[in-house]
């Protein structure tokens, strides 16, 4: 059964990249490397001359681009791997501003030997030394440091920089380049990456997007402008015509069996013709084997623990055969975020249910942990604004949750822009009061009560009619019955974390009303919680709300979104939610509110306001 099984699988892996590598421009090639282990790219990038925008493929499988390497490709911007080196000619970054692609205003240049004084840099002159001192025996005090330079200054918006105004800033050398960036694996966390360049692509001319698709256009340092296509919320794929367009974000209904069996036979007699050779098929059978018995030896005590805590909680356990054919074997097509412990992908079962299913990623003791958490919590309660758990798979090693699948995204996505172009404020406050209500739930409905741990607007998930769900019980705990607080490591997310249990490692209901205080702040200002692009006093969301709140200076901070659209009352409404943020943000918790107490104001909040 194990050869069978893996000869079906190997020849399966080829009906897939056949499958969902065919799009509408069959002259471009758009896989780098071969087989499973290949990347390959979305329309309008590829590897030939029949490509819009053309990469590079090494024979190692590593994407390039005029000659520096590709570190990730999105829906808006290619990241560049970009070293930190010393006399480097500015010319050199010359390559990297196209007729479809050039570096965007959120990089920062580290310049060298300029004529002048450019700019400030917005990271001090210390941690660039730390950061950098080591590189190729590059020390600042002897590479030019005193003069060292950053540009652009300032935020030049959503368009793009032109070589010709980095170069006639008269400086001959470009050091390296920082990019401050919101990760993509669904955390509001922010990260200062060093050596990375961020650039933004395009498609010239008229915009040719698929149905369910916009265009949005990006103004062009020639004064044009172009475009890209991005699939409408609740909408999954490339958005071009001219690509896979836009399908049902968790419609894979093209991908399954019964629409694949017209093919299969041909992709089956094309792997032959094609020459797999026997070598390659002994060495995944010789795999299958080795990969079966150490699953056997390393996984049996997880399955057993994983099992016994899904049968205590009445939890369904979903087959492997299914779970793989409803993300279409893990598809990339199908991920819908990253996070510290696994990976989301979209999926629907048997039933056409759609589902949302983690897969984690490292299965070690951690892991373990926080899948029986989700199971044994998210079995044990039951509210409207929490996200539920449908099942769970732990067959072949793995260690997968099945959840409900909520559509539109999460509230951080919302406040950031990343999806759609902005909340009303009676939305906002809707949304905060359903999410008090399901962590007051967690809190007193609750016993013994559950500290949620991990509090933040990544974790709550909206649907179309922007209904709120708390999600993400990994690192929940229990409370116990005759104490105020459970003495236990902090966890959590940067920039949410309770200073007092980061502290003193006394975790308690009030450290969940920490963090909520955080969302309400992002509610508020749509600002990041973490951004080192502010002023040194300012990077921590938290200390910066207290500031402005606590002076009586809460219009410095409000969303400009709000801002265009506000009356009286909504001015008032935001000023009632920021002094309940300030409370919730007291540094002891004794000071806070309860969750209760925060859902009932925030119930009257949105009744007068």
């Amino acid at each position: 059964m194990i050869v069978g099984d893996a000869i079906v699988v190997f020849l399966f892996a080829n009906l897939i990249i056949a499958t969902i590598g065919a799009d509408n421009s069959t002259d471009c090639n758009r896989l780098c490397g071969a087989g499973k282990s290949g990347n390959r790219v979305n329309y309008p990038f590829g590897f030939s001359d029949g490509c819009q925008i053309r990469l590079n493929c090494s024979s190692s499988g590593q994407i390039s681009l005029a000659g520096f390497d590709v570190r990730r490709l999105t829906r808006d911007s290619i990241m560049i791997n970009f070293s930190a080196k010393c006399n480097r000619s500015i010319q050199d970054i010359k390559k990297l501003f196209g007729d479809y692609y050039a570096l965007t205003w959120q990089n920062e240049l580290l310049l060298q030997n300029c004529s002048s004084l450019v700019s400030n840099c917005s990271v001090s002159a210390s941690l660039l030394e730390n950061r950098f001192k080591l590189k190729g025996g590059c020390d600042f005090n002897k590479a030019g440091g005193d003069n060292l330079s950053c540009y652009p200054e300032g935020d030049g918006g959503n368009g793009v920089l032109s070589y010709e105004n980095v170069s006639r800033i008269g400086c001959k050398n470009v050091f390296s380049s920082i990019f401050v960036d919101s990760l993509s694996d669904g955390n509001s966390n922010v990260s200062l990456q060093f050596e990375t360049i961020q650039l933004a692509w395009w498609l010239r001319g008229k915009c040719r997007c698929s149905e369910n698709a916009n265009c949005p256009s990006l103004p062009l340092a020639d004064g044009a402008s172009g475009y890209r296509c991005q699939c409408n919320d609740g909408f999954t794929g490339d958005g071009f015509a001219d690509g896979e367009g836009c399908r049902p974000a968790c419609d894979t209904s093209k991908y399954i069996s019964g629409h694949c069996g017209g093919i299969r036979i041909a992709v089956l007699v094309g792997g032959i013709v094609a020459g797999a050779s026997a070598v390659v098929a002994m060495a995944v059978i010789c795999y299958f084997f080795w990969r079966h018995s150490y699953s056997m030896k390393g996984d049996t005590s997880a399955n057993r623990l994983l099992s016994e805590a899904a049968g205590r909680s009445r939890v369904p356990l979903y087959p492997y055969k299914e779970i793989d054919r409803a993300t279409n074997g893990f598809s990339e097509k199908q991920r819908l975020g990253t996070g510290a412990y696994g990976t989301v992908y979209a999926g629907i079962l048997q039933n056409d249910e759609c589902v949302a299913i983690k897969r984690i990623k490292h299965r070690d003791t951690d892991s373990v942990e926080q899948v029986m958490n989700e199971i044994e919590l998210l079995s044990s309660v039951s509210h409207p604004n929490l996200v539920r758990l449908l099942g769970c798979c732990i067959e072949k090693g793995e260690q997968i949750l099945v959840y409900e699948y909520v559509p539109n995204g999460t509230l951080a996505q919302h406040l950031q822009r990343e999806r759609g172009g902005g909340i009303p404020w009676a939305t906002r406050v809707t949304i905060a009061t359903e999410t008090a209500l399901a962590i007051a739930y967690l809190h007193s409905a609750i016993k013994p009560p559950i500290y949620h741990r991990d509090i933040k607007s990544s974790n709550i998930l909206l649907d179309f009619e922007y209904k709120s769900k708390v999600a993400d019980f990994g690192l929940s705990r229990l409370g116990m019955p005759e104490s105020s607080h459970v003495s236990t490591a902090p966890l959590g997310t940067l920039g949410y974390v309770d200073p007092e249990y980061h502290q003193n490692f006394y975790l308690s209901d009030k450290s969940d009303v920490y963090s909520f205080g955080v969302v309400l702040v992002e509610i508020i200002t749509a600002m990041r919680v973490v951004d080192f692009s502010r002023p040194q006093s300012e990077v921590n969301l938290a200390t910066l709300a207290v500031d402005r709140i606590g002076k009586g200076r809460v219009d410095e901070i409000i969303d400009p979104f709000i801002e265009a659209n506000r009356d009286s009352r909504i001015l008032l409404s935001v000023h009632k939610m920021a002094e309940l943020a300030f409370r919730c943000l007291a540094h002891h918790g004794d000071m806070r509110p309860s969750m209760a107490e925060v859902a009932d104001e925030l119930q009257h909040i949105g009744l007068t306001g």
